[in-house]
């Protein structure tokens, strides 16, 4: 049973003259803050913190972190975000002392067994994408997107080639179209057929001298592979355009295909999805890209290199577009990444893939009699339902949305829902390969029952969450960034 009391506001639970702590008498002439500080750098009254006792600190965030949803104690089936379990193993490799205290700027050479860790790193990511050259540094997929256009914009501008376009799929994910934009290239959308995959004639009708990447997520966000890929590089490269592969699904087709071998001259990874990172929590992240032999000069540096056995940071590199990061990418989520690898070795890659394609098959036969597949009987890592069916037989206005807030209150995340938007009240559900059968059976005996409920319980879930229904829109544009106590004059701390 949770302590309900100590997840009040910390504002709500102090109590004038609590302290978690008590100072002994100072041992040295007191200086009044005025003469250390100027009077302009002072606030005008006591900040009005709150006034507590250590257990109740401690209770009051232990009772929140209990609030929480997170792969650890819950089932994410969350659509391209591949929410799998993170083996606590590479936390702990990741945080040996020799590893986690390593300073950004210490010399090379005292810094020989970390550098050879990511210069392995690069060249197993080299094997699995089939491109050869590699950069460590974007900070997340997103900004490895943007990385690799900008590698792409300096490329055609060395080559005095004026390109204006980045076509991607209209199932694409949103980050897509946003980082082609950030790199200064106008966005055009390619329509997808019945069958959801990229319209070939639609693809054509668009394809000019002005186009300079076309951006294919495969699988695709449908969880569908991309039969076609072969002959839509061959079509982009005819037009001296380049194919970028949005790695984020990687996770499909480990050890199976490699995007080099199918055509893409640039690519990402993630590895939060693919190699068990750290998720959520708004970082650290890491987005290392891969780029065909033409591309590979134009680089963020710094890159890991090897001469005679010794490991050394390259920082200059004549056609590299600079520094995307400030230090050497974010070090921590690279060595869960090749610990990861490592761990598995190409067979074990492999099966993570097969793994993963089982399970979401899987699902996917166990759902479709209760809900729609519109796009087929076969997926790869995942799949979209729809809930369009409930629009009539519930009277339900957006029945995605009730069964993602009713699931909540089974203790399941919810899937991603209303993404692609090809898909009339869509559900992308991916259980990843760490799913056990028992746990999907309960998910869909879960979704069984739910779907039985009275439409009313649905419009009014989530019922057991703190918070149920908040205004999302208002949330997003109009913030609440600050809180204040009612009373300004709050119980005041010592100095």
């Amino acid at each position: 049973m949770r302590n309900q009391q100590a997840t009040q506001l910390l504002f709500e639970l102090s109590q004038e003259g609590r302290r978690s702590t008590r100072l002994p008498a100072c041992d040295v002439p007191v200086t009044s803050r005025e003469e250390l500080i100027p009077g302009s750098a002072l606030a005008d009254n006591t900040l009005p913190l709150p006034a507590l006792a250590e257990p109740d600190i401690i209770r009051h965030f232990t009772n929140l972190s209990t609030l929480n949803m997170s792969i650890d104690t819950h089932f994410y089936p969350l659509g391209s975000c591949t929410m799998k379990y993170n083996a606590k193993r590479n936390e702990r490799l990741a945080n040996l002392p020799g590893l986690a205290h390593v300073h950004p700027y210490q010399p090379d050479e005292t810094v020989q067994g970390l550098l050879q860790l990511l210069f392995e790193l690069q060249q197993m990511l080299q094997e699995i994408s089939g491109l050869p050259g590699v950069s460590l540094q974007p900070a997340a997929g997103a900004h490895g997107e943007l990385t690799a256009l900008m590698v792409a914009a300096s490329y055609f501008r060395d080559h005095a080639e004026h390109r204006t376009k980045v076509l991607s799929p209209d199932s694409a994910h949103g980050t897509n179209p946003a980082s082609a934009q950030m790199a200064g290239f106008e966005t055009i959308s390619v329509k997808s057929n019945s069958q959801g995959l990229v319209d070939l004639d639609d693809l054509e009708a668009k394809l000019d001298d002005q186009v300079a990447v076309f951006m294919i997520t495969n699988p695709n966000t449908l969880g569908l592979f991309e039969q076609q890929v072969a002959t839509i590089a061959d079509r982009v490269h005819s037009r001296g355009g380049l194919i970028y592969l949005d790695g984020a699904n990687m996770n499909a087709i480990l050890g199976i295909t490699r995007p080099g071998d199918f055509g893409a001259d640039m690519m990402h990874f993630n590895p939060h999805k693919t190699f068990s990172g750290p998720h959520g929590g708004g970082g650290p992240g890491a987005g290392p890209i891969c780029v065909s032999e033409k591309l590979a000069p134009y680089l963020p540096v710094p890159v890991v290199r090897e001469q005679e056995g010794r490991f050394y940071l390259e920082n200059e590199r004549e056609k590299s577009i600079g520094k995307v990061r400030s230090f050497f990418g974010n070090v921590g989520v690279l060595i869960r990444a090749y610990c990861y690898i490592r761990t598995h070795g190409p067979d074990g890659l492999r099966r993570v893939a097969e793994n993963a394609v089982l399970n979401a098959n899987y699902l996917l036969k166990q759902i479709q009699p209760l809900l729609p597949v519109p796009h087929g009987d076969r997926c790869m890592h995942e799949f979209v339902a729809s809930a369009e069916p409930l629009v009539k037989s519930k009277e339900l206005k957006q029945p995605a949305l009730d069964l993602a807030k009713r699931l909540l209150d089974y203790g399941f995340h919810a899937p991603t829902i209303y993404f692609p938007l090809t898909v009339h009240e869509a559900m992308m559900i991916e259980p990843s390969e760490t799913e056990s059968k028992d746990t999907m059976d309960h998910f869909v005996k879960t979704l069984e029952t739910i779907l039985q409920e009275p439409a009313e319980t649905l419009r009014e879930a989530p019922h057991e969450t703190p918070i149920r229904r908040p205004d999302e829109v208002k949330a997003a544009r109009t913030p609440i960034l600050k809180w204040l106590p009612e009373k300004l004059d709050a119980p005041k701390t010592s100095d």
